[in-house]
């Protein structure tokens, strides 16, 4: 068994026994195979690795770099080599407490991305666009934008003085 804190083992049908652990997320690696297929090698801080050529689940992995998670996992041998297969990744138990935080500052990003797309004709230059702004500029014009408002938001964002008479 690989070194974990917590583990237990789930009921499931068929070949494989999932085991469900909480780890240390040291990094994400994206490794292209030679099929043309991306292989998410997963690293927990002890140095075990978890696979999955899943893309959704590599992608979530890679979120907690840096992090503790939740994972499923299920170990299959195959002749001399043991593969270990990532099934899930989820926020670890001991990090589900800080949920405030986190919807605080998903709610700041929300308000700064509403605020961002409703000032973008004034952000891009006319209140009438002239032309069709391809999406990767509208995106570059509105992002820095959308992170001052986000700040602003989570530091409680009162005006500074004399800003309220301007209006």
């Amino acid at each position: 068994m690989l070194g974990c804190d917590i583990t237990r083992s789930l009921n499931q049908s068929g070949y494989h026994r999932t085991v469900e652990t909480e780890i240390k997320v040291q990094s994400v690696r994206r490794i292209e195979t030679r099929s043309g297929s991306t292989r998410f090698v997963l690293e927990d801080a002890d140095g075990n690795e978890y696979t999955t050529f899943r893309e959704a689940i590599g992608e979530e992995a890679e979120n907690y770099a840096g992090r503790r998670a939740l994972i499923a996992y299920h170990e299959e041998q195959r002749g001399s080599y043991r593969n270990v297969y990532l099934d899930r990744v989820s926020p670890a138990r001991s990090e589900e407490g800080t949920g405030e935080a986190t919807e605080g500052a998903s709610e700041a990003a929300e308000v700064g991305w509403r605020t961002a797309i409703e000032a973008s004709p004034w952000l891009l230059g006319s209140s009438e666009p002239d032309r069709e702004v391809p999406p990767e500029e509208f995106f570059d014009k509105l992002k820095p934008f959308k992170e001052l408002v986000s700040e602003d938001v989570k530091e409680g964002g009162e005006e500074p003085p004399g800003e309220a008479d301007r209006s």
